[in-house]
């Protein structure tokens, strides 16, 4: 199960993981113009862990989701 939530400066998606245990904390990634941060809470620790991407990267990674294993690099088209 997903949402989508859009704020002033950003759009939200948050996943929930259902299904069988063990379950994960929901994961939430924040759209900004500049960038995308992807968050969730480590219950070890109980601090909420963050990752950011570059526009780039987040193109990237998601060609790689439909590619198989290797090395790519996306090139613009030149016509």
């Amino acid at each position: 199960m997903f949402s989508i939530e859009h704020e002033f400066d950003c759009t939200a998606v948050t996943l929930v993981d259902e299904g069988d245990s063990p379950l994960l904390e929901d994961v939430t990634l924040n759209a900004f113009a500049e960038c995308v941060t992807i968050e969730q809470l480590d219950p070890r620790t109980d601090m909420v862990q963050k990752i950011t991407l570059s526009a780039i990267q987040v193109r990237d990674l998601a060609a790689a989701l439909d590619l198989p294993e290797g090395v790519y690099r996306l090139v613009k088209d030149k016509t």
